[in-house]
């Protein structure tokens, strides 16, 4: 399919693709999502999303791919494509792709699975923190409960470094959620400050929920009354948090020392 070369701002196609960046309405709306940059793409094609467009700009993109026949493609001058990037140090390349989302029934778990667990999280860029920290911990899904952003939101997607796109996320109720882990015994652990054990102290070997809420007011009810164990990070300073990107990475981790700690012994 031979390009089509926008030459003005005020083209209806890049006023879509603006709307789309900028309204969560419209992408909720359409089921339609945009993607700026070759990584977070390629993350996204690979988990099987469906591109309906590509905005590449010639004079920086340059990695041209055969997974772009048959997809609409206009070519956008460097000026041009500096108005509808959404970040600076772009790759030259824009998509427009289709939402696909992930119910708590999709998901495929492991014997002894890791999940993240987020309650009213509405930070963009903290959502995207943790989803990259869940995918270099080799979580196998992350469930946002009571959403307050829009999992397709451009701050989250830049954020995560595409790791939306390659670990399961699900959108559902905390009642569910819980309902969901409690059916396949998988152990929630609630981070909190009130009647809580250092995180360190707390098996996570087994099947694992780590379950976290927001900054400001923490879990709400429903968690702590669920939970199997309370956990807390140990503050040394003046401070009594966090931030809970920071946080999520840490209790990962630590779940991931304790199955390789796990794995040895088994060896030996």
């Amino acid at each position: 399919m031979t390009p089509e070369l926008i030459t003005s701002a005020q083209n209806p196609k890049l006023k879509r693709l603006l709307a789309l960046q900028e309204k969560s309405r419209l992408r909720r709306s359409e089921g339609v999502f945009v993607v700026e940059g070759r990584r977070e793409l390629e993350h996204c094609l690979a988990a099987g999303y469906e591109v309906e467009a590509v905005f590449i700009c010639p004079e920086i993109y340059t990695c041209h791919s055969e997974r772009s026949e048959g997809i609409s493609t206009f070519h956008l001058s460097k000026e041009i494509y500096a108005k509808v990037a959404y970040r600076e140090g772009t790759e030259g390349i824009i998509a427009e792709v289709k939402a696909k989302y992930l119910t708590l029934d999709d998901l495929a778990l492991k014997e002894h699975p890791l999940v993240m667990v987020l309650e009213g999280v509405e930070k963009p860029g903290n959502l995207g923190a943790v989803l990259r920290s869940a995918d270099a911990a080799g979580a196998d899904a992350v469930i946002i409960c009571d959403p307050l952003t829009d999992l397709y939101n451009p701050n989250l997607i830049r954020a995560s470094i595409g790791a939306v796109f390659t670990v399961p996320v699900v959108c559902c109720s905390s009642e569910d959620a819980i309902a969901f882990l409690k059916a396949r015994g998988i152990r929630i652990l609630t981070a909190q400050l009130q009647d809580s054990s250092p995180y360190y102290d707390v098996d996570m070997t087994c099947g694992t929920a780590l379950v976290m809420g927001t900054e400001a007011t923490g879990l709400t009810p429903v968690w702590r009354i669920a939970a199997d164990a309370h956990i807390l990070i140990p503050m040394l300073g003046r401070l009594d948090s966090l931030n809970v990107s920071v946080s999520a990475a840490i209790l990962l981790y630590e779940a991931v020392r304790q199955r390789q700690v796990v794995v040895k012994k088994d060896l030996f």
